[in-house]
């Protein structure tokens, strides 16, 4: 038996199916927002947080090539970066003499500049107003010099050139983080317990910043008075060139075995190509030099960090 419909009924039940699909499209269109809206404050989030600091996390460390012929400092930098920002900075210095930093002197009034030279403050009280530029403005090359010798007008309380410190601080935040070295910070000494055939007593000054040797002396006192042996070498007194026939004047060798020292930073990382401490390790250093790198290392004895 064959069904009739009525063109009116089939009109109304097209009509309900377009009405379904249409409402079944809304639905969709109206939770698309939703999922747009979450992904958007997700990637906001990711880009405050990738944001919140411009340095990574670590200590930093710098030092300058070598010691100043007219004042026998070399100046150093140490910084920490935490949360992607620096939290402390320290500007010290160290002397050829291998001793005390120049903080501990300046502390201590060993290096007047208020006393001998009429300025402001002493050098630490100028340093660490130097240092809290640093943390407040977060960039080294933030910083307008009004001289050529580096100093500015942007620091109150700090008369000094403060070029060596922002250059310094450029310098180890672009090297990265260094970490500390492998000793304590600090001043390390050792002498010999005698005086030696030939009339010698050798001594090491050692300073030690951001955990690393960055200064080293090594010189010897004679038996019968009078000045110590690197004066009499450079003075000519100790005559291994003229006398002798050596390479080079005895300070000039001593000097090399330092440079070698604060390269590698251990002194028993030395081997000797004779008994009498010879080594062909050092280019420049032809005398035994045992007696230093004994030295060194009985001075640093119990300061491994």
């Amino acid at each position: 038996m064959r069904t009739h419909i009525s063109m009116p009924f089939m009109v109304t039940i097209i009509l309900i199916f377009t009405l379904a699909l249409v409402g079944c499209g809304g639905e969709a269109e109206e939770t698309a927002p939703a999922e747009t809206s979450s992904d958007s404050a997700t990637s906001d989030s990711s880009s405050e947080e990738s944001s919140s600091g411009q340095y990574e996390d670590g200590i930093y460390f710098a030092q300058e090539d070598g010691f100043s012929e007219r004042t026998g400092w070399k100046y150093v930098v140490i910084l920490e970066v935490d949360g992607g920002e620096i939290v402390s900075a320290t500007w010290d210095g160290a002397n050829t003499d291998g001793g005390t930093s120049k903080e501990t002197r300046s502390r201590s009034g060993e290096y007047g500049m208020v006393e001998n030279g009429g300025a402001i403050a002493p050098w630490f009280e100028q340093a660490e107003a130097t240092e809290e530029y640093l943390l407040e403005t977060q960039d080294p090359t933030d910083i307008e010099y009004t001289s050529d010798e580096g100093n500015t007008d942007a620091i109150s309380g700090a008369t000094i050139h403060v070029i060596e410190f922002f250059s310094l601080a450029e310098e180890a935040l672009a090297n990265g983080p260094a970490g500390y070295g492998m000793w304590q910070d600090g001043h390390y000494y050792a002498e010999e317990a005698e005086f030696s055939d030939n009339g010698w007593k050798y001594n090491v000054n050692l300073t030690v910043l951001g955990g690393r040797i960055v200064a080293a002396n090594w010189n010897g006192v004679p038996e019968d008075g009078g000045n110590d042996k690197k004066t009499q070498s450079m003075e000519g007194e100790y005559g291994m060139v003229e006398n002798g026939g050596a390479m080079a004047p005895w300070f000039e060798q001593a000097n090399a075995a330092e440079a070698h020292l604060l390269e590698i930073q251990d002194p028993t990382a030395i081997e000797y190509s004779s008994d009498e401490g010879h080594t062909d390790a050092i280019s420049g250093a032809t005398i035994h030099v045992i007696e230093f790198f004994t030295l060194a290392e009985e001075a640093l004895e119990g300061a491994a960090r």
